[in-house]
């Protein structure tokens, strides 16, 4: 098992905690299905998204069942450890955060791979990232992060940037990889703590 292969299927198993916490949530009283559902879909929404749009078929949570084995693994452990991960991270950013960086790297790289332009495939490193999570707050009536004041898909896309840009500077993958979520992670973290936003557009006026 490759380092990158294991950091997808972390990835996968923390993006399902963040859906499944998300759906767990007092205010929306969801059933164990709804929460299996909704830690599912935040997991693998935009890897398949991004999957269908390189035509890599078949998606990769179809042919390898280690990701169906991380999204049940992923529930359970939050069904089972709900309280406790509530009062470590209080909120979903951490788990939200850790599974978008993985993603993001992770698409850029597949796409790279897939020998895509690399402006495509900073894009859709972002897509990889961001539409699992805009898929779960669409499901639960949210407002998705990525249309809220909060830097969301910002640091999805200059991490992604940099993953280019390492790959084209022939920096060793596993490192580049490593760099790039660690970037993302800190610059989606910095930017919650310290309220970055880019400058709203008023059309109003």
């Amino acid at each position: 098992m490759s380092l990158i292969y294991a950091i997808d299927i972390a990835g996968t198993f923390v993006f399902t905690i963040s859906g499944a916490l998300a759906a767990s949530d007092k205010k929306h009283h969801h059933d164990i299905f709804s929460v299996f559902f909704t830690g599912f879909i935040t997991a693998i929404g935009g890897g398949t998204i991004r999957d269908v749009t390189l035509g890599a078929y078949p998606v990769a949570w179809i042919s390898d069942i280690n990701y169906l084995l991380a999204v049940f693994a992923g529930v359970f452990f939050t069904l089972i450890f709900r309280r406790y991960i509530i009062r470590l991270s209080r909120t979903l950013s951490l788990f939200d955060t850790i599974g978008m960086a993985i993603y993001v790297v992770l698409g850029v790289q597949k796409s790279i791979a897939f020998e895509v332009n690399l402006l495509a495939a900073v894009i859709l490193g972002m897509i990889s990232g961001i539409f699992g999570g805009v898929i779960r707050d669409t499901l639960l009536n949210e407002i998705p992060l990525i249309f809220r004041k909060e830097m969301y898909a910002t640091p999805c896309l200059l991490g992604s940037a940099l993953f280019v840009v390492l790959h084209l500077l022939h920096v060793e993958e596993q490192l580049n990889f490593i760099l790039s979520v660690l970037f993302i992670f800190a610059f989606r973290l910095l930017a919650t703590k310290y309220s970055w936003s880019l400058p709203r557009l008023n059309f109003r006026e």
